[in-house]
């Protein structure tokens, strides 16, 4: 009798777009007695499909697919499985993207530096319904609600506040030098497209220019990769 229910395994599904990721994770769940991988995917369409098919009890995902951002997927999988307990796995440092991943839905955050010790932790405690995000990432958090309303009365618009996703997404990659031809061909969009969205950052953070612009975007993605 007690053999039966030590049997039962949690299955865990894999998104990510590199081989080599879902390999090492794989190989890594697998070496578990409590665990086994049920399913993987390397694309958002592709993942919703198996999703529904095999009923897994967590979702690693990969924030940085390819063809989609992993946060709408999220926010798609928490519509159709509100249940579904979400781990993100990511290699954007955990100040960029962390809170964003909470508030869409996910249960906890990973960097690809930190899974390769902590992953197997970080799949049990989101498994028992509680959240993980690193200890630094977590006095982040805490210190930001602390400090939340002095930040508000200081800036006129914080980009975690008042972006979208994609929105951030673009201005990030603006604060890391890449222009916008550069921007649409790694997200696969056409430069009008870009240059919209640098129009609607502009307006939403209050900036004149290009020029300020840019020089916001260094800045804060210098102090949220310092912080």
């Amino acid at each position: 009798m007690h053999s039966e229910t030590a049997n039962v395994k949690s299955r865990v599904f894999l998104v990510d777009d590199h081989p080599m990721v879902r390999e090492h994770l794989r190989v890594l769940v697998h070496q578990e007695s409590d665990l086994e991988v049920c399913g993987e995917a390397a694309d958002a369409p592709t993942a919703l499909s198996l999703i529904n098919q095999c009923k897994p009890d967590l979702v690693i995902l990969d924030i940085s697919l390819k063809q989609s951002h992993g946060l709408e997927l999220l926010k798609n999988l928490r519509v159709l499985q509100p249940r579904l307990a979400v781990l993100v796995l990511s290699m954007h440092d955990e100040a960029l993207y962390a809170e964003r991943s909470l508030r869409a839905g996910a249960m906890g955050y990973i960097t690809k530096q930190e899974a390769t010790v902590n992953v197997l932790s970080a799949i049990r405690k989101v498994l028992s319904g509680q959240v993980y995000v690193s200890e630094r990432m977590a006095g982040r958090m805490m210190r930001q609600v602390v400090g939340r309303r002095r930040e508000e009365e200081e800036e006129i618009g914080s980009p975690l506040e008042v972006l979208t996703d994609r929105e951030l997404e673009v201005f990030q990659m603006i604060g890391r030098g890449l222009g916008t031809r550069q921007i649409a061909e790694e997200l696969r969009l056409g430069i009008k497209t870009v240059e919209s969205y640098r129009a609607r950052i502009r307006e939403k953070l209050h900036l004149s220019d290009g020029n300020q612009l840019l020089q916001h975007s260094i800045q804060w993605v210098q102090k949220a990769g310092g912080g």
